[in-house]
């Protein structure tokens, strides 16, 4: 019960953390995509700088990407261990 409480108490701690950059590296990602295939990517070098963790005066290119996997696996992991986990309450309610 206690592993249950730990793991609902990290996965709620980090998925606020990892939202913005997951969006960021997703959308940032999916739009160089289409501006490459337009052949436009010369334009739009700064797109692909924020994409691998350049944010001008933060540059964080040689650990983003290792923080960015790292946090989205914790985060499935843990999501999955808790959906695993069996539903007491539910099975409590069906019992009654």
């Amino acid at each position: 019960m206690k592993t249950a409480k730990n793991l609902r108490q990290l996965h709620r701690f980090l998925a606020p953390i990892m939202l913005l950059p997951i969006v960021l590296t997703v959308l940032t990602g999916s739009l160089y995509q289409l501006v490459d295939m337009a052949g436009r990517d010369d334009a739009f070098e700064w797109l692909l700088a924020l994409h691998k963790g350049n944010f001008g005066f933060i540059d964080l290119q040689v650990i983003y990407p290792f923080l960015n996997s790292l946090g989205l696996l914790v985060l499935v992991g843990s999501g999955i261990a808790l959906w695993l986990q069996p539903k007491r309450k539910l099975q409590k309610r069906i019992n009654d």
